[in-house]
């Protein structure tokens, strides 16, 4: 069963991914529901911003996109 995903602070909108980064951010969002744990280098901790936060990096052609969870 996938665990719920919740939106913070308004509304969400779709960086201008290219097609193949915007399934790998799918993929890796669905394995996290999942339950599953990830680590570098799509995922690392981030405990500045909070005690279980975490950054998902997914690598663009030309950037480096960013989710924090």
């Amino acid at each position: 069963m996938d665990k719920p995903l919740v939106w913070l602070h308004g509304e969400v909108k779709t960086p201008p991914f290219s097609v193949s980064t915007r399934v790998e951010a799918g993929v890796l969002l669905r394995r996290l529901q999942q339950g599953e744990k990830l680590s570098m280098p799509h995922s690392r901790p981030m405990p500045t911003i909070g005690k279980r936060c975490h950054e998902l990096r997914i690598d663009d052609l030309d950037a480096t996109w960013r989710i924090v969870y």
